[in-house]
């Protein structure tokens, strides 16, 4: 995955743009279109997690001709800037049409993350995030990012999870695999324990607590969070 995609080193893209906006006719789309080739695949590359398909491809390239719509030069921000953003968009929302599998919520949060990432470094830098820098920036090796992206367009099934792993460490966190392993551990309750456990670990209530909001005694509570946790045990080990 190429890092070197800014507009100071990709001028053409800026070019065509300026020509385009002079004179608005059908060769100057094209060249447009063509300059602007490399960060539509750069984009599709990046959020299939693998070799973009050619319905990412399309969507990109609508990004890019969104972009051109509206671009507006006055504003001082490089047309590749604001490209990056409306072709991200548009590959996110193929993406989401054209998901095949459900995704798990820890997956979902995962690719969020991800997202997130990936807008704030363009939104920093001006220029499209390179997939190591996405990385660096979620702590996942860049593997790892790769094989999240893939969920949802293939079965958790084929997905490598050994690969999402962390790049560094970091104080008071769970590494990433360890993360993956409670979550999966903790979807394979059924949906009273899985409740259960979500208030007392995750919103920090007492079983009490727990209790009234579940409308069920505090002994039952008791008993789910037991066989809950006893079952979560088994499953990580």
């Amino acid at each position: 995955m190429s890092a070197s995609l800014n507009p100071s080193k990709h001028p053409n893209l800026e070019s065509a743009v300026q020509t385009y906006l002079i004179d608005r006719n059908e060769e100057r789309l094209r060249r447009v279109v063509e300059s602007g080739s490399q960060l539509v695949h750069h984009f599709a590359r990046l959020f299939s997690g693998n070799g973009p398909p050619d319905d990412l491809v399309q969507a990109g390239y609508e990004g890019l001709l969104k972009a051109l719509r509206r671009f507006d030069p006055e504003r001082n921000v490089k047309f590749v800037t604001y490209a990056s953003h409306c072709i991200m968009g548009e590959i996110r929302h193929e993406l989401r049409r054209e998901a095949s599998f459900d995704r798990p919520g820890w997956v979902f949060d995962l690719q969020a993350r991800i997202h997130r990432a990936s807008d704030k470094l363009l939104q920093r830098s001006g220029e499209p995030p390179s997939l190591e820098a996405i990385a660096e920036a979620v702590n996942i090796r860049k593997e790892g990012v790769q094989e999240a992206l893939r969920a949802g367009s293939v079965s958790l099934d084929e997905l490598d999870l050994s690969r999402i792993r962390r790049i560094r460490y970091e104080s008071f966190q769970l590494p990433i695999e360890d993360r993956i392993a409670v979550r999966q551990a903790v979807e394979h309750l059924n949906g009273l324990q899985r409740r259960v456990v979500y208030l007392i670990f995750y919103q920090d209530l007492t079983q009490a607590q727990a209790a009234r909001k579940l409308g069920i005694s505090q002994r039952r509570v008791s008993r789910l969070l037991h066989c809950g946790l006893t079952q979560m045990a088994h499953n990580l080990a």
